[in-house]
């Protein structure tokens, strides 16, 4: 038996098609997973390919699959080797003549032509077939019985992953098993999956939609680890994304093209590879934690909220929501510059009566700019000048617009001074603030309060104040008036999880027509929604963009 590395790199995630907005590609981290692989024995259709000419140990998965011949296996296209041997249900206790099932010399690779080991959309291709000799004149699939494939049935679904990782990487030197869930690979045609303990050498292993593992050991696939960079992060093995996060290429029509030409023992060149169309995806963690601005509003009169982001790199991005809890495709308003690096606070209203939102900027020299109905003009305009530059609004430390009090033709707008004091203007408009309140004095409790969002949870139209302190709290505060903030509802105490650099925006990104879904940026650069958030509790959380580690 004979082994040489993974070929697959495990490093910084794909950007896709979504651009980074700059800083570094990985940022390692000890948060755990979602999910956790468990060692087990293994199940006899699935086992470790060696590799190679030197005695060491096991480089990469397959498992065994339906064949006319009884004889191929599937694994990952990079691990293709001028020599190889599959071990099924490989027991690390156990000499090569005492396997519990055989040992099966590789004596034919599948593989398409067009796959390349790199991060090109030909990463799509990283499968293949292996035809396997006899072991003691039986075939493979009559010792240990086949799996069967079929179509990848979505990018989101629920998964079993059977991998064996190198043991440089894993001393227990045993199958793992991860019932997980998967979601896209932003850009490509391949799914991906957080899970820990996928470590080098699980490459090529199933990705199961049903499988009997205290039975027949036999299932359903519809993935295997592999794909861009071989399946794996561009992350050294010390960093936790190296055995966490693993990708699948779709199975599609060139997948069961490869299959049919290896039950025939053909080798076919199928042509160029063209990548399907793929679902809208809103990139990454190390994208989002760059997102430091965030504002809702309906922007194109569709009925629901649209989302504006603002990057560190000054460029601003419209995303256009679905109305069922999603966004469906992007819009680049503004390309990185150093003007909007500038932009310290913003929120959306309609402040010009359109009927659509408009966007109004507080910048770092204290100028107030209101950006008319921005879904028809963009931002690269001159803007309305709420007020010139000067040194009182440098201390506007948040911001947030709606109707909060019972004028229904009230553009409100809440503001929280870098003092503790907290004000409200009524009747704001194009080119004045209106009358201004004070709702609170100066004061050190709110100088804590970290982000402000009006919620609509009761449907009126009329939005309520929700503060979340820098001990990571959460109050709504229910019965504004010009006169004063009223009383406070505790919606969460406080909590870590809702520390640090955050930005959290409302809007009406569900069916129910209330502007009560929270859409959250972390410091990690996650992205969560919090759907149909009430005056009393949060709403339902629902992830768009999964954390970093």
């Amino acid at each position: 038996m004979a082994a040489a590395t993974d070929p697959s790199g495990r490093r910084a995630e794909p950007v896709g098609r979504v651009p980074a907005r700059g800083g570094p590609a990985v940022k390692p981290g000890a948060k755990p997973a979602a999910d956790v692989g468990q060692h087990f024995a293994g199940i006899r259709s699935v086992g470790v390919l060696y590799s190679g000419s030197g005695p060491e140990t096991h480089s990469c998965t397959a498992s065994v699959v339906d064949s006319p011949g009884h004889d191929l296996i599937l694994t990952a296209g990079h691990c293709k080797s001028a020599h190889g041997m599959f071990v099924p249900r490989y027991d690390s206790g156990k000499a090569a003549d005492a396997q519990p099932f055989g040992v099966f010399p590789v004596q034919e690779w599948f593989r398409d032509s067009r796959w390349a080991a790199d991060k090109s959309v030909n990463s799509d291709l990283d499968f293949a077939f292996a035809r396997v000799g006899s072991y003691q004149g039986k075939e493979v699939q009559d010792v240990v019985g086949a799996n069967t494939v079929a179509r990848t049935p979505g990018f989101t679904g629920n998964v079993t992953v059977v991998g064996y990782p190198m043991t440089k990487y894993d001393k227990a030197d045993q199958a793992v098993s991860c019932p997980t869930g998967t979601s896209a690979l932003a850009g490509f045609d391949q799914l991906r999956i957080d899970c820990a303990g996928m470590w080098g050498g699980v490459s090529g292993g199933p990705w199961f939609s049903k499988v009997d593992l205290n039975g027949s050991g036999t299932g359903e696939i519809v993935g295997n680890v592999g794909g861009w960079n071989g399946g794996g992060p561009d992350a050294p093995a010390s960093d936790p994304l190296s055995s966490r996060i693993t990708y699948s290429p779709v199975y599609g029509d060139r997948f069961f093209q490869l299959y049919s030409d290896a039950q025939r023992g053909d080798h076919t060149d199928h042509g160029p590879y063209q990548q399907p169309p793929l679902p809208y995806s809103m990139g990454a963690w190390d994208t989002w934690r760059n997102a430091r601005l965030l504002a809702s509003g309906d922007f194109l009169g569709s009925g629901h909220s649209d989302m504006i982001a603002v990057w560190s790199d000054g460029r601003a991005t419209l995303y256009l929501g679905d109305g069922k809890g999603g966004f469906v495709s992007e819009r680049q308003l503004l390309a990185p510059n150093g003007t909007w690096t500038h932009a310290q606070v913003l929120t959306a209203g309609d402040f010009t009566g359109s009927g659509q939102s408009d966007l109004m900027v507080r910048w770092s020299d204290g100028e107030v700019t209101l950006y008319g109905d921005v879904g028809k003009n963009g931002l690269d305009t001159d803007g309305t000048r709420m007020i010139g530059p000067n040194s009182t609004w440098t201390h506007a430390t948040q911001i947030t617009a709606g109707r909060f009090t019972a004028d229904a033709d009230s553009g409100d707008l809440v503001v929280r001074w870098s003092d503790g004091e907290l004000t409200l203007y009524t009747k704001v408009h194009a080119g004045t603030f209106g009358k201004e309140n004070q709702l609170k004095a100066p004061n050190a409790g709110w100088q804590d309060a970290a982000n402000l969002a009006g919620v609509d949870s009761s449907g009126g139209g009329r939005r309520n104040l929700m503060v979340r302190w820098s001990s990571g709290a959460i109050d709504m505060y229910p019965g504004i008036t010009a006169s004063g903030l009223g009383g406070a509802t505790r919606l969460q105490g406080p909590t870590a999880s809702w520390t640090g650099e955050m930005a959290v925006t409302a809007g009406d990104f569900t069916p129910d027509s209330r502007a009560d879904d929270l859409v959250v940026r972390r410091a990690a650069g996650g992205l969560t929604l919090y759907s149909d958030t009430s005056s009393t509790e949060l709403g339902t959380e629902h992830v768009l963009v999964a954390a970093a580690p």
